[in-house]
């Protein structure tokens, strides 16, 4: 069943959509748009906000936690994370340092979600070598799991020189814990890694349906229970455009949503999305949360009651979805979808 009270927040990556002479935006255009959409987000009440981190011309946000610093003295609640920290190419220390920091600017609302990203670019433009890709975030998260304890240690791996610290790394967090989740896909190594240092998961869904994830989020549960780290919750990352109507919210939606899918496709060698399997990802058993405050709500719950989540994450940003389209999908999510969601839950409501 799923955990209560049901955490629903927004995702973006700070996606550059197109200016009205049909160029892209320039990104600081964008990063001032995401500043406006975690304010908007904050007001109406809802529970977190994540920023995810890229490298490449499609997304303006390299920086996350510089981004969310700005937030945090600008909202008064909603907690304030990343989606994700791409922690093979970075510092863990360095990480800690960051969000402790912007959890300080926050009074205690920042978090981190760790991964390995869904792109490379990262890699290359921070010197690192992708033959390294498994042990860089292996060692990288085990140091960070260290330093997220906030005492003394001693830490030795094969990728940087051996840390030893006399106390916390500074600057400390003033409650002694800053939440770090693992960010997975379909990879039960990844489940079982995050159940072995204790860390709750986001499990990204961008294709196919929740319940093929069942099993994964089982996994999890079952290897926290014999880790003896029973409690720690699930979270849920998928994207997703809400309007007034299924058919405005597709009719605002698909075309963006088709482009970038067929721009992954050329990088990657994957045939063109048609629009009969975008369809197909807009509809019950898809991966895309477009529709009606109703439809929309309704889909959530089903998602949460199915992996058990505890939290569920919506990505309003997709492709070039512009800027005023955004700001009404995080509106209408925050005035009618998540208080539906709350109520189909507490009514115990048929899917």
């Amino acid at each position: 069943m799923t955990q209560t009270p049901l955490e629903l927040g927004l995702d973006t990556f700070g996606d550059i959509a197109l200016g009205p002479d049909g160029e892209p935006l320039p990104a600081a255009v964008v990063i001032r748009e995401v500043l406006a959409e975690g304010q908007l987000a904050d007001s109406l009440g809802l529970d977190f906000f994540g920023v995810g981190e890229h490298h490449r011309p499609d997304y303006a946000i390299s920086a996350p936690d510089t981004l969310l610093a700005g937030l945090a003295t600008t909202t008064r609640q909603i907690r304030l994370g990343t989606s994700v920290t791409v922690l093979s190419s970075d510092d863990p220390i360095r990480v800690f340092q960051r969000f402790s920091t912007v959890d300080a600017l926050s009074g205690g609302r920042a978090e981190i979600c760790v991964g390995r990203g869904s792109f490379i670019e990262s890699f290359p433009l921070f010197g690192l070598s992708l033959d390294n890709y498994e042990v860089l975030f292996a060692e990288k998260l085990d140091l960070l799991a260290k330093v997220l304890q906030e005492r003394a240690f001693d830490w030795a791996g094969t990728i940087r020189p051996k840390v030893s610290t006399n106390g916390p790394v500074m600057p400390p967090t003033e409650s002694g814990h800053l939440r770090t989740w693992v960010g997975v896909g379909g990879t039960p190594a990844s489940v079982v890694r995050a159940a072995q240092y204790g860390m709750p998961i986001v499990i990204a869904i961008i294709g196919g349906s929740s319940a093929s994830f069942a099993p994964l989020a089982d996994l999890y549960r079952r290897a926290c229970e014999e880790l003896g780290n029973t409690g720690l919750p699930i979270g849920v990352h998928s994207p997703g455009h809400v309007a007034e109507t299924d058919e405005q919210a597709v009719e605002e939606y698909l075309p963006h949503f088709i482009e970038q899918m067929r721009k992954l496709g050329r990088e990657r060698g994957w045939a063109p999305m048609s629009e009969e399997a975008a369809l197909a990802q807009v509809g019950p058993e898809g991966a895309a949360y477009c529709g009606s405050p109703e439809t929309v709500a309704r889909k959530i719950v089903a998602t949460c009651r199915v992996l058990g989540a505890s939290r569920f994450q919506f990505k309003y940003s997709n492709g070039r979805l512009p800027h005023d389209l955004r700001m009404s999908s995080i509106r209408l999510f925050g005035e009618q979808v998540a208080p539906r969601v709350r109520e189909l839950l507490a009514e115990g409501a048929d899917d």
